[in-house]
């Protein structure tokens, strides 16, 4: 493994800033990495649909446990589907999490736990990247740990994409909480007795989504196979220190020169909360970083 200390350069910051202001369009994707496949040469495949649903957990695993449960709470019956969860096993509650799921028999579900270094699970884009490239899927949803496919969600997903070859496709609407703190119920676990859990609905409501944001960018599985994840981009593509933030999101619209086309799945719910543990720093750090999400919350 390569040593921490070269993991930053000191042109990173240069870089990364030049790279957010080329992703809102100040110059064409097409100077980092080769076209997309033409659309008339992508698979528009019908009937039942293989999705692969791309996730990554570092110390959420109070997130994770929800986004489990709900496949074996509401397993597809239009789509095959393979759960892939990048991780890494310093983070024993996901570890433990991790583990009762892949035990559990569920049809049309496969588990695929990818563990990486701790420093690759830091940028998110590398996993993601891994995924994009070997994925076999006719459809690759890009997600966060946090989000759940609940009642009808992924029915509706392979209803929706029947005949498609759009590069990126987004749900229109997602149910998400207000801002949970640490001590909420729904954030704790108790890790020797694990079992699949559902969500109050109530603690949630509907907001509208007008783009293919980090953990709603669902991609068609030809462009994904071609280009991968910000591939091209290796910046994004740097094992790090600590958690990084992920600008790359945006890049991937970018790159595959489109915000995405919104589609009508009903099903998505995603947990908001207050701190993010996966972050690393002191505690006045962490007081500052949660102060701001409160702050520019909407709800």
């Amino acid at each position: 493994m390569t040593d921490s200390t070269n993991y930053k350069h000191w042109s990173d910051p240069i870089v990364g800033r030049f790279l957010r202001i080329a992703a809102s369009g100040a110059v064409p994707a097409t100077w980092f990495q080769k076209g997309l496949p033409p659309e008339s040469e992508r698979t528009a495949k019908t009937g039942v649909l293989d999705i692969e649903i791309v996730s990554h957990c570092w110390q959420y695993s109070h997130f994770l446990i929800y986004q489990l449960s709900s496949l074996v709470l509401y397993p597809p019956q239009k789509a095959t589907v393979t759960m892939t969860v990048y991780y890494n096993c310093e983070d024993t509650r996901t570890q433990a999490v991790l583990d009762f799921f892949g035990k559990q028999e569920v049809p049309g579900i496969t588990w695929n736990w990818r563990e990486l270094p701790k420093e690759s699970l830091y940028r998110r884009a590398i996993g993601r990247n891994h995924a994009a490239l070997a994925s076999k899927a006719d459809w690759v949803w890009f997600t966060d740990c946090d989000l759940m496919f609940r009642k009808g969600c992924l029915d509706n997903l392979a209803d929706a994409l029947q005949g498609r070859r759009d590069a990126l496709v987004f749900p229109d609407k997602e149910r998400i909480t207000s801002l949970l703190a640490d001590d909420d119920p729904m954030l704790n676990f108790d890790p020797k007795d694990l079992r699949a859990i559902d969500i109050d609905d109530s603690r949630f409501v509907e907001q509208e989504r007008d783009r293919a944001t980090g953990p709603l960018q669902i991609a068609h599985g030809d462009v994904v196979r071609a280009v991968g994840y910000c591939d091209s981009l290796r910046y994004y593509q740097k094992p790090a220190e600590r958690w990084c933030k992920a600008y790359e999101d945006r890049a991937f619209r970018w790159l595959l020169e489109s915000r995405g086309v919104p589609l009508d799945i009903p099903g998505v719910y995603r947990i908001r909360h207050v701190s993010k543990g996966r972050y690393t720093g002191s505690k006045l750090n962490t007081q500052i970083r949660s102060s701001v999400r409160k702050a520019t919350s909407k709800h």
